[in-house]
């Protein structure tokens, strides 16, 4: 029989190297937010010697085991984008995509989550601070 201090010893190895059973779950994708999340990790934008920063937006769709369904498609890039930062920012979120993907659905979220349309940003530039409303 373990000692209570082997069992901590081992637990604290486990938790260290990153192989416990609560981190493996934790992995696992369960809300949509999660969904969004594990894409963000995943996201790497152009560098800005290559693409001035802009936002981008493709819609997306998982099949149960988590793998792309059909075809993403952009649907919003910003107005002022060159073609050449399009290109950019659309291979970037291809790469994003291949890279996250088949995501990690627990089996609850595989059911909700397959055939449905997700519209993902990736938002890349500083906003501008409010301003503040003149009164006249």
């Amino acid at each position: 029989m373990a000692r209570r201090g082997d069992r901590l010893l081992v637990a604290a190895a486990a938790l260290f190297l990153g192989i416990s059973g609560a981190a493996a779950e934790d992995a696992r994708v369960n809300t949509i937010q999660e969904i969004f999340q594990h894409l963000r990790t995943c996201w790497k934008p152009p560098p800005a010697a290559r693409a001035r920063p802009i936002d981008i937006t493709v819609v997306v769709s998982f099949n149960r085991a988590g793998n792309i369904l059909g075809h993403p498609r952009i649907t919003y890039e910003s107005a002022e984008a060159s073609d050449d930062d399009r290109l950019q920012y659309r291979i970037a979120v291809m790469e994003a995509l291949q890279r996250c993907t088949p995501m990690p659905f627990t089996d609850a979220m595989a059911g909700a989550a397959a055939g449905r349309p997700f519209a993902i940003q990736f938002r890349n530039r500083k906003t501008s601070p409010p301003t503040e409303e003149r009164r006249t």
